[in-house]
């Protein structure tokens, strides 16, 4: 059995790396090109292949930048032009990361995939479940919801068992440094992570200026463009009113940014679509939790399946989801049940 290692040149990957050449595995390395070359990354691939050469492991890179930006870039733009907030990161792990890099890796030979997530694959109920990584702090099972069951069969995660503040440490214990040390940034193709400025560089004609009312139509001002502000922001928005305001919809069709108090950020519920079942329905409990941002505390709910979407009706107050981003549902134990991209 061959597997395939994803690595960028960070310091996640090379540690997987790392332990499962440790672990004696029948090893390869692959690099995915997402983006057009630049010395940054003429840097960390050097850097790359001169690790993997001392490792005794073999490397090669792939060109995806054409197929990401197809499949992650642009549906990004687009989904900021639609009114909603993306969540790229998520659209790329099933696309590129576990589709054509592993696509490729296969035609290489590889049976599996490793990658340096934070988040386990354990055998459960008869079958291989994703659930949360040991460290709850770094935890990214929330990023690989939408990966289909059928290639997470294949996943190996060997840092799910570990807490990020240790894997520097073990890096260097062992002498080796990563060819990128720093934190990758949040969106890796945005630049300075100013997302106005990438999105005016992709469009020629972004929507404009509208109304800011509040949710009875009382108008308050003008927006600069709803792609411009995202569910639950409170600075930036520039009006003046008598209490805090927080953006709490967005009325793409008379291109209206709603805004109101923090009373009206709770929402009962929300509607998701292209959901991805990694856990039989039949066997989920009745109460679940969902997880509707990164880094956010999952919150009890009950969940209706209607084909390939869900609606979501939480239990307790819970802030008003973002249409755009990813809805991940759980059970107790933390395993990933399904994932969907919330619509409304």
């Amino acid at each position: 059995m061959k597997t395939a290692v994803a690595v960028s040149g960070g310091t996640d990957s090379l540690f997987t790396l790392v332990l499962l050449k440790e672990r004696g595995l029948d090893l390869f390395a692959v690099h995915a090109h997402f983006l057009p070359p630049s010395p940054a990354t003429a840097q960390a691939l050097e850097g790359l292949e001169r690790q993997c050469a001392s490792l005794g492991v073999p490397f090669t890179a792939v060109d995806l930048s054409r197929e990401f930006d197809e499949q992650v870039i642009s549906p990004f733009v687009q989904s900021y032009v639609d009114g909603e907030t993306p969540n790229p990161c998520s659209r790329c792990n099933p696309a590129m990361k576990f589709g054509l890099l592993f696509d490729a890796a296969r035609s290489m030979g590889a049976d599996s995939i490793a990658t340096g997530h934070y988040a386990r694959m354990v055998h459960a109920g008869g079958r291989q479940v994703l659930r949360r990584g040991e460290d709850p702090v770094k935890d990214q099972s929330y990023f690989l919801s939408l990966v289909p069951a059928g290639r997470l069969a294949h996943a190996v995660l060997p840092l799910g068992e570990w807490r990020k503040t240790d894997v520097r440490g073990a890096l260097v214990e062992r002498g080796i440094t990563p060819p990128l040390p720093s934190e990758s940034q949040e969106i890796c193709f945005v630049p300075d992570d100013d997302y106005c400025a990438f999105l005016q560089s992709r469009v020629d004609t972004l929507p404009g200026p509208g109304a800011i009312t509040l949710a009875d139509g009382t108008k308050l001002g003008r927006h600069n463009g709803l792609w411009r502000y995202t569910l639950g922001q409170r600075r930036g928005i520039g009006v003046a009113w008598s209490q805090p305001l927080y953006v709490v919809g967005k009325d793409t069709a008379v291109n209206t940014l709603i805004v109101g108090p923090k009373d009206e950020l709770p929402a009962p519920g929300c509607d998701v679509a292209d959901v991805n079942i990694l856990v039989p329905a039949d066997e989920w409990p009745q109460t679940v939790l969902v997880q509707t941002r990164y880094r956010q505390r999952p919150k009890p709910a009950t969940v209706t399946l209607r084909g390939n979407a869900m609606r979501i009706a939480f239990i307790e107050p819970h802030t008003r989801p973002t249409p755009g981003q990813v809805a991940a549902v759980y059970d107790a134990d933390g395993t990933v049940l399904a994932g969907g991209i919330i619509t409304a």
